[in-house]
């Protein structure tokens, strides 16, 4: 059975939570405080994880962000706040969805268990990162030869296209910023600018999308950065 873990300080609320999902045959462990609900996500088999944002101990935004550091699974906040800035900021730190109270428990089944075979499905395909070959649709990552296939036909990317490309591919339905993609490809000690990140991901867009203003692979986030889209 999976289990999924919900940070939740309002008990009603987590209890409803938690009812609906041992319906779908999860197994539910329920956290009302936000430290412990970090410890409990960190150190859990957990497929999936709910988070409120506002939480005791320490906030849901903290724990999208430290949970996305060290693990790889699907993160919902389901929240009073309805600010867009709130939702930019947590699909920024690594959320999948933002669900807004008050919310059908229904529909957020519907959506952990979409959430959760986008990433089973992925994981499957590259057999726990370990396969030499990333396939997304048209698209395929050929990790030994470096070489890009869109519908069979290969294209000609630079070394830095390619790895700005393989790491977003690599975490799909995960929002980076510029700055962040900028360090975890170019390094802090480059001499670059952050500003290169929009331009290798125009050029990328211009090379693997059949219509580069209306991309299907690589997904601008406005005020939050980019995102891969499963």
């Amino acid at each position: 059975m999976r289990r999924i873990l919900i940070i939740e300080d309002d008990n009603y609320i987590a209890e409803l939570q938690r009812d609906y999902f041992q319906l779908h045959d999860f197994s539910v462990t329920i956290c009302g405080d936000g430290k412990q609900g970090l410890e409990e996500a960190l150190r859990g088999d957990f497929v999936l994880v709910i988070v409120d944002l506002q939480l005791p101990g320490v906030d849901g935004f903290e724990i999208c962000r430290q949970i996305r550091e060290k693990r790889d699974m699907p993160i919902l906040i389901v929240s009073a706040k309805k600010e867009e800035i709130d939702k930019i900021r947590g699909f920024g730190l690594g959320a999948d969805d933002f669900v807004t109270k008050p919310f059908s428990p229904n529909e957020l089944v519907a959506r952990a268990k979409a959430h959760l075979a986008r990433y089973e499905r992925y994981n499957g395909g590259r057999d726990n990162g370990t396969a030499d070959v990333i396939a997304i649709r048209e698209l395929s990552l050929h990790k030994t030869s470096r070489r890009v296939y869109v519908r069979d036909r290969e294209i000609a990317l630079t070394a830095r296209e390619y790895d700005v490309l393989l790491f977003l591919a690599s975490h799909p339905n995960r929002v980076f910023s510029k700055d962040e993609l900028f360090e975890r490809i170019w390094g802090f000690d480059s001499n670059g600018d952050i500003a290169t990140v929009t331009v290798h991901i125009s050029r990328i867009r211009e090379k693997i999308e059949g219509d580069p203003s209306n991309p299907q692979f690589i997904e601008t986030v406005w005020g939050a950065g980019y995102r891969f889209n499963v």
